[in-house]
């Protein structure tokens, strides 16, 4: 560790840069540094809170005595005086793309260039380019030929090994192919990039550092190891590029190691070198989260952009992320990929400590946007017998059922709830997070926990809810559900029933608001016909919808590439052109009369007249709108 532990003047101006980690060499002297010992390029702009990814890994590299600085998007497109400006540092370049992938960030699910980027100032696009991570690294690598440049984040994240490029309608290897990063740590950071900072500056090779837990590096093909209980030996690139079945086969493995607690070290051939990616670390322990969420963040965007609105900031401005990683295993998500399944939850007294931090920001008016996680009722939750879940590969504790070894009681989350609204300054506490409601409303006939959970729905609806409650059904279709890992639609009846119960008793107006896909694999024309006429039933006019889009390293990805199902070698159907898309997606807008003509020829070419009565009961010409509107004349002429 190094000992270079350099303290900030005591009184400095809520807008003083001093406050923040450099990012120009005025600041950095500001600080009375002449050199850094590590430099971090970030596709996003720098905002200094634990939700941000560059801001995390260098708070906790300055915790260990390391100079950082941060270079926030920048411009590649010039004389690249942003990469020079720090010269070179002691230890290492971090290169990240930010917290999106940069082609989610970019483009829409019908490939078109978005206008706009929420994690830029006044939501300014062209800010970095596609792939950054391969952009800025190449740079580098130019200039500073011999400074190791370490890859992270969630773009370099989720492309560690073969993977299907929606963008590119085609499979593309390791990003370390495509990069010259010397290496990727793949996962949340913090824990990695301590150890690559303490090991370089003992002098370590990159070979030394490849073997670290979370790394991904280029192997001579000589030394990839035979397969055995400790090494897997996936399907290499060209064989996946022939063979989907390879590529299916492939993720199987991938996924079931990131889900276990102590994985196997994955291997892929690519041309003349392999990638080998080692396991996860295991889960943080509440002191090591803890360590990481209580550095001292401003919380606030760096001064350089005052006076400009980052969306991404204003969104978890008043929010306080409670856990990390999610045991939901959707089939569409890339968290666990990421986070990992099992939870790493902060302490009540951290948590408590966030909370009065944000009490005393100027603009705070008392309400706390979300008080969650990636899935916002999973705090604390994991297996009564952890030795279970050591040996566990499951991809999900919640499907195809709830895993009988995992505890679901929510009391303590409740107990956290009290904790955080009787906090002076605190008037309404929500969960803007998406909640499991499969987890909250699970019974396993024990009176107490299931009492426990039961409370919890009625005050998460009674008391949390800032006029709406989002949840994530995500179809009504038993068979997709199935192959989105998702519970079934009639659990959505019963908790919809608890939360007009609860609002009636309460005199409340709140609105549950279902989010719903189309086009995942599995799904049918028919499949969104029926969705149609079950949200109709429920007087839903959808708002929350979205078209799958196929994201790196997610099963639901894999299908649509390869037509495959990973864990059953069965093929397929998914949705893939832009005609057949368009097709299912209609459904979600059966009350738009722009829709009608549409949805009545699909049914009929379907053989699907009921379904066009129960959608239509006024007849294919009737219009609510319009109906609504000759009722009132109706009632005008009888008044007069």
């Amino acid at each position: 560790m190094s000992d270079r532990h350099d303290t900030q003047p005591a009184t400095m101006s809520a807008y003083d840069t001093r406050r923040w980690l450099p990012t120009s060499v005025k600041e950095m002297e500001a600080l009375g540094w002449d050199s850094v010992d590590v430099v971090l390029f970030s596709g996003d702009a720098y905002v200094d809170h634990p939700s941000f990814g560059a801001a995390v890994l260098g708070r906790v590299l300055q915790a260990h005595g390391y100079r950082v600085a941060i270079v926030p998007q920048p411009n590649w497109r010039d004389d690249l005086r942003d990469f020079r400006k720090f010269g070179r540092p002691r230890l290492f370049f971090g290169v990240s793309a930010g917290a999106m992938d940069s082609m989610v960030n970019h483009y829409t699910a019908a490939r078109r260039r978005r206008s706009d980027d929420a994690y830029t100032p006044d939501v300014r696009h062209g800010m970095r380019p596609d792939y950054p991570t391969i952009v800025y690294s190449d740079i580098l690598k130019r200039l500073y030929p011999d400074v190791p440049v370490i890859a992270g984040g969630i773009e370099a994240s989720m492309r560690r090994l073969s993977h299907y490029d929606y963008w590119q309608d085609k499979l593309r290897p390791s990003l370390l192919a495509d990069c010259a990063a010397d290496l990727i740590i793949y996962g949340m950071g913090e824990k990695p990039v301590v150890e690559v900072a303490r090991m370089l500056e003992e002098g370590a090779s990159i070979e030394e550092l490849a073997l670290l837990p979370q790394m991904v590096s280029r192997v001579p093909l000589d030394l990839v190891p035979d397969a055995d209980d400790d090494n897997i030996i996936l399907s290499s690139f060209s064989e996946c590029l022939a063979h989907k079945s390879k590529q299916a086969a492939n993720f199987k493995h991938i996924e079931q190691q990131s889900n276990r607690y102590h994985g196997a070290t994955l291997w892929q051939a690519h041309d003349k070198w392999a990638v080998r990616v080692t396991p996860m670390y295991p889960p943080m322990t509440s002191e090591e989260i803890d360590a990481s969420f209580d550095l001292p963040y401003t919380r606030m965007p760096h001064p350089r952009y005052r006076g400009k609105r980052i969306p991404a900031f204003d969104m978890i401005k008043f929010s306080v992320n409670m856990h990390r990683g999610c045991f939901g295993g959707c089939a569409f998500c890339t968290i666990s990929a990421h986070q990992g399944k099992f939870i790493a939850s902060r302490s009540p007294e951290s948590i408590l400590r966030e909370v009065k931090a944000i009490t005393a920001m100027p603009d705070f008016k008392g309400y706390l946007s979300d008080l969650g996680g990636p899935s916002a009722n999973m705090y604390g939750m994991h297996g009564r017998d952890l030795t279970k879940c050591s040996r566990c590969m499951r991809p999900s504790c919640l499907h195809p059922a709830v895993c009988p070894n995992l505890d679901t009681d929510h009391t303590a989350l409740l107990d956290l709830y009290h904790r955080v609204d009787s906090v002076k300054g605190i008037k309404k506490s929500f969960i803007g997070s998406g909640v499991r409601y499969d987890l909250s409303m699970h019974t396993n006939g024990d009176p107490c926990h299931d009492a426990a959970n039961m409370r919890y729905n009625r005050e998460l609806i009674s008391r949390h809810v800032s006029g709406r409650l989002k949840v994530a059904p995500e179809h009504t279709e038993q068979h997709v559900l199935d192959l989105m890992r998702k519970p079934s639609f009639d659990l959505y009846y019963r908790f919809k029933e608890i939360f007009d119960d609860v609002n009636r008793r309460e005199g409340l107006r709140q609105q549950l608001i279902p989010y719903f896909i189309s086009s995942h694999p599995g799904c049918h024309e028919i499949d969104m016909a029926e969705l149609a006429v079950k949200t109709r039933d429920l007087d839903l006019h959808l708002e929350q919808v979205q078209d799958f889009t196929p994201t790196p390293m997610t099963l639901a990805t894999e299908i649509y590439y390869t037509g495959i199902h990973p864990y059953t070698g069965k093929k397929v159907f998914t949705a893939t052109t832009p005609a057949e898309k368009l097709a299912q997606r209609q459904y979600f807008f059966w009350y738009d009369r722009t829709y009608r003509s549409g949805i009545v020829g699909s049914l009929r070419r379907l053989h699907r007249p009921d379904l066009i009565a129960r959608l239509f009961p006024g007849g294919v010409g009737y219009s609510p709108a319009a109906n609504q509107a000759n009722h009132q004349k109706s009632q005008y002429k009888k008044r007069k």
